[in-house]
């Protein structure tokens, strides 16, 4: 029987822990979405004990708590914050098969070199050691990111927000992280929202440009994305419930659609996909213009209880995954037509539905030509018409060596799908249906400075999947190999992305 969570964790063969402890382990991190604060980055906060730490803004604890019966004071209400702890410990110490229960285990040995198991007989204790490690050690935001060997971070951001904490942090010679924005313009989308008008006056206002119609809103979005490039952004990130997309709209569509809920008249569907179709198609050719890449997110219902909604606010932990929509028709078409115009930039691509891996594996594999004139340069056969004795083996490893990104890339499990076979299924799709060495690896998506255990998982579980891989012989024991595909996949490929050396 295995010990839990001892060094050999998660990896059950010999090939597994060789590849993890040899290759994987102590490879940088680069947490390239996540909802960490630039200005907690910036000002080094520090915290008084583990409540401020897991539970103040972990949604995902929250839901765990709520669906083992503890009161919602003891979630997001006045209860004290050791009075939370010991909550907190008493569900995670029975949580068996909840991702939570690895990483909160994780994070309390790897930070705080506490290996007891979190439950409510060790709550107390766990509570008291910790409260003197705060207390006398160096537990401060950018510490807690330098103990975890983070070389870049790229925070979410709306168009609006100001980014003095990303410029300060920039100028800081005394923190060698990259902390990053990413455009996130959810909202100027939201055409629907009742918000929306609100909205566009705020950003009117940041961008200094009246925002009457269809022309003057994109004015005003692109000055943002030049603002936002300004201080180091190469990504967007667009997130939806559902995709909706039509190319035969044009900007005067748009256009008609944005006016008529500037006069606070309601907008049909149609007028709805008329408005974000375009705006997207345009949004895409700058995307492209300027090299940046886009995460595609989708499939998550939010806010789905009206009563939390009310009294907390967004990212309760009421959401859910979505499901009955088609959304591959959407996205193929939109894929199609950016690809046709020559304006697709490179996508990353989550759906919260784990049905939609192979889904989405199969569609982005219809778009990774990597063209040159009329020849697709990387093609097994483009060699085929060639003297053989053009082209050295040496020199066919070392064009393979230097391969691009792929177009389109799978991203990592997301959110609900961060669990051990939510990571393991995403993995073994883009490895069967797609090319696993081309990943980016793992992600936070977190607001906590301990969720770095996050990347230690993923990490376990893909060698764990390919050392299962090499015992059952279904791909040789090549160790050259296999380094270059562990080390792509938990780090090379995002730092290629990034410019990270």
């Amino acid at each position: 029987m295995s010990i839990f969570a001892d060094k050999n964790f998660l990896l059950n063969s010999s090939s597994a822990i060789e590849l993890y402890e040899n290759y994987a382990a102590k490879l940088p991190i680069i947490d390239y979405h996540c909802h960490l604060e630039a200005r907690e980055i910036y000002e080094d906060i520090s915290f008084s004990n583990l409540t401020e730490l897991w539970l103040k803004y972990d949604h995902y604890k929250w839901r765990l708590m709520r669906a083992a019966g503890v009161d919602e004071e003891y979630i997001t209400g006045n209860a004290s914050d050791k009075d939370k702890f010991l909550k907190w410990c008493a569900v995670c110490g029975k949580a068996i098969g909840n991702p939570l229960y690895h990483w909160s285990n994780l994070e309390l040995n790897r930070y705080f070199g506490i290996d007891l198991p979190i439950n409510a007989e060790n709550a107390v204790e766990i509570w008291y050691k910790s409260l003197d490690i705060l207390k006398n050690g160096d537990f401060t935001s950018r510490s807690l990111i330098k103990k975890s060997n983070v070389k870049l971070i790229c925070t979410t951001n709306d168009p609006i927000e100001d980014l003095a904490y990303h410029s300060a942090l920039a100028a800081d010679s005394n923190f060698d992280v990259k902390v990053l924005p990413t455009f996130r313009p959810d909202k100027v989308f939201d055409i629907a929202s009742d918000s929306f008008i609100d909205y566009l006056f705020d950003l009117g206002n940041v961008s200094g440009v009246a925002i009457r119609d269809f022309d003057s809103l994109l004015r005003a979005v692109i000055s943002r994305i030049d603002f936002f490039g300004a201080n180091g952004c190469v990504l967007a990130d667009h997130g939806m419930t559902e995709i909706v997309f039509d190319s035969s709209y044009n900007n005067v569509d748009a256009d008609k659609a944005l006016k008529r809920r500037l006069n606070n008249f309601h907008v049909s569907d149609e007028e709805l996909c008329a408005f974000k179709s375009r705006l997207m198609i345009c949004l895409c050719n700058e995307y492209k213009a300027r090299g940046w890449s886009v995460q595609l997110h989708f499939s998550c219902l939010r806010d789905n209880n009206t009563v939390l909604y009310n009294r907390i606010g967004i990212n309760a932990g009421c959401d859910s995954i979505a499901a009955g929509f088609n959304f591959l028709t959407p996205l193929s078409h939109m894929l199609d037509y950016l690809n046709t115009e020559k304006i697709l930039p490179r996508f990353i691509i989550y759906s919260l539905n784990p049905n939609d891996n192979a889904l989405i594996d199969t569609l982005i594999g219809s778009f990774q030509e990597n063209i040159s004139g009329n020849i697709v340069t990387n093609s097994p056969w483009q060699f085929s018409d060639m003297d053989s004795d053009t082209l050295s083996a040496a020199e066919i490893t070392d064009e393979a060596e230097v391969t691009k990104l792929p177009r389109l890339i799978h991203g990592a499990a997301w959110w609900f799908n961060d669990s051990f076979d939510g990571i393991r299924s995403n993995l073994k799709t883009v490895a069967e249906q797609g090319y696993l060495p081309g990943s980016l690896g793992m992600l936070t998506d977190s607001r906590s400075f301990l969720s770095y255990t996050r990347h230690e998982y993923f990490r376990r579980i893909l060698c764990d999947l390919i050392g299962d891989f090499v015992e059952k012989g279904m791909f040789p024991d090549d160790k050259k190999i296999l380094q270059s595909i562990i080390e792509d996949i938990c780090y090379n490929n995002a730092a290629a992305l990034f410019n990270i050396r």
